[in-house]
């Protein structure tokens, strides 16, 4: 059944299909956010399991291919060994799920933070912007915005 589908799921395929898939979650989080259906959809494990499955092909279809997983681990030691892996699409699409995967998940999370402490939508909003884009950015944005609203540092929840 897989071969059926080996033709359709390309590294470009699946990089689209991503990189479009995932708008339609962050809007559910930037608009609805206590909706049900962004509660069903985008705050449980759907969409995890969706880019999970994708990242589990793509490790499969590399080792098919016979790429190197032991070079991977050379992405610690230099610049340029990042760069080398980062040059293999399928080891860049795996590292972009990645990507996605997390900060969708992070978008999760400050969507329903925001609620528990009163943050306006509107600001919560913004930052789920920034973090769809940067990640780690939007998450320094968000947590002066929430040690404003909470009345409190907190390194941990």
């Amino acid at each position: 059944m897989l071969a059926q589908y080996q033709e359709y799921l390309t590294v470009e395929n699946i990089y689209l299909w991503t990189t479009f898939g995932v708008i339609p979650f962050w809007f559910l989080l930037i608009l609805i956010p206590n909706h049900r259906v962004t509660l069903i959809l985008v705050n449980s494990i759907i969409i995890p399991l969706i880019l999970g499955t994708a990242y589990i092909y793509l490790v499969y279809q590399a080792i098919l291919s016979n790429e190197s997983f032991s070079d991977i681990f050379k992405i610690y030691l230099s610049i340029d060994d990042l760069y080398t892996i980062f040059s293999i699409e399928t080891f860049l699409l795996i590292f972009w799920l990645h990507f996605l995967a997390l900060n969708l998940f992070l978008g999760s999370w400050i969507s329903r933070d925001g609620s528990k402490y009163n943050i306006p939508r509107s600001l919560v909003a913004i930052q789920l912007i920034i973090i769809y884009f940067t990640g780690p950015l939007g998450l320094v944005f968000y947590w002066f915005t929430r040690i404003f609203y909470a009345k409190k540092l907190g390194l941990h929840d």
